[in-house]
């Protein structure tokens, strides 16, 4: 058996698909509590279940913005939550046209014997959480790996450990009626340079997909969320169009032509730096087999969190702000974003050092 074929396969093939829709691509609004906790102190606003549920509805009941997305990833928390009118957020979205998503993963933990390296948890009880999600409403999952570059890293026992984690939690969402998100991020920090991000990445993306295969995962009902190929953060920047030769010539050589869709995570790229490096990507005349889009947390939501500041006299200022940088990323995926994005702190560097989310 090559590829797992269950009772969800169609429905597995046409949701991934759907994702893939051209000028469409994610929310990543899953921040974990711990994480939105950090957000929120940036803004002065008390990480409460209500400030949470406030800062979701605006994003996802912005008037205009939902025709720019295609799915949303919720934390668990906001997975169960409603507007303040008592809709569910899953019915909002889904009326929208936009497929819920759901962050799996426990979060990551070191690697004993290694420099610091890690591994993700949370396949324990992964099969029971995703039929339960499915029964709420969600249609992908999401689950993170975290790999660096160093002198001697990433190892070969990171790179395999996580691939095979990657793997696992892939087949088990299939099972359960969820599309997979495989996610290997390579963290940009560090002195390095373009080259040695793409010889790292492709290794990484050569382990995932060959344990994918080992796995029996069909790869037509999934999607990869990977890092640009980019310099390290201590590294001089290089131009949009030299992210967009590396990066998408690391995905002809690792990736199959059979997964519809990829969706870049930004990184800490500033949000204008995120959407114009898609743009670059989505320019480039060579082969890509698969659509080329964007999941996008901090880069579609920074500037909109400093615009609302926890006010609801904002809401209306900070919607339109979130749509900017909607409509910006969904012209980025058919290559047509020509600028006129970059306001209110879009160009701000949103790079953490050692980024690892709060559980």
């Amino acid at each position: 058996m090559t590829a797992f074929v269950g009772k969800y396969a169609d429905e597995l093939i046409a949701n991934a698909a759907y994702i893939g829709t051209p000028g469409k691509g994610i929310l990543a609004a899953d921040e974990s509590t711990g994480t939105i906790g950090k957000r929120f102190a940036s803004i002065n606003v008390e990480n409460v279940e209500a400030n949470r549920r406030a800062l979701r509805e605006l994003l996802f009941t912005t008037p205009g913005a939902v025709q720019y997305l295609s799915g949303v990833i919720l934390f668990e928390e906001t997975l169960y939550q409603k507007t303040a009118s008592g809709k569910p957020f899953v019915e909002v979205l889904k009326e929208g046209g936009v497929l819920p998503g759901i962050k799996v993963d426990k979060g990551t933990v070191e690697l004993a014997g290694t420099n610091g390296e890690t591994t993700t948890q949370g396949l324990d009880g992964l099969a029971k959480r995703c039929q339960e999600y499915y029964a709420a409403g969600a249609r992908f999952a999401k689950w993170r790996a975290v790999l660096k570059i160093g002198p001697n890293e990433p190892s070969q026992l990171a790179i395999t450990e996580n691939a095979n984690g990657l793997a696992r939690y892939a087949i088990i969402c299939q099972e359960n009626g969820l599309v997979p998100i495989v996610e290997p991020e390579i963290l940009v920090d560090g002195p390095h340079s373009i080259d040695r991000c793409a010889e790292v990445s492709e290794r990484v993306l050569a382990a995932c997909y060959k344990a994918l295969n080992d796995h029996h995962v069909l790869l037509e009902g999934t999607l990869l969320k990977p890092n640009m190929v980019t310099p390290g953060s201590e590294s001089k920047k290089v131009a949009p169009e030299v992210i967009a030769e590396y990066t998408v010539r690391t995905l002809q050589r690792t990736v199959p032509a059979a997964v519809p869709a990829i969706v870049f995570l930004s990184g800490g790229q500033s949000e204008e730096e995120a959407t114009v490096n898609l743009n670059a990507m989505n320019k480039l005349k060579t082969k890509k087999p698969w659509f080329l889009s964007f999941s996008y947390g901090r880069a579609l939501q920074q500037s909109t969190l400093k615009a609302w500041a926890g006010k609801e006299e904002n809401v209306p200022k900070a919607q339109s702000t979130f749509l900017t940088r909607a409509k910006a990323n969904s012209e980025a995926t058919l290559g047509k974003y020509e600028g006129g994005a970059a306001v209110d702190g879009a160009t701000e560097s949103l790079h953490v050092k050692d980024y690892k989310k709060k559980w």
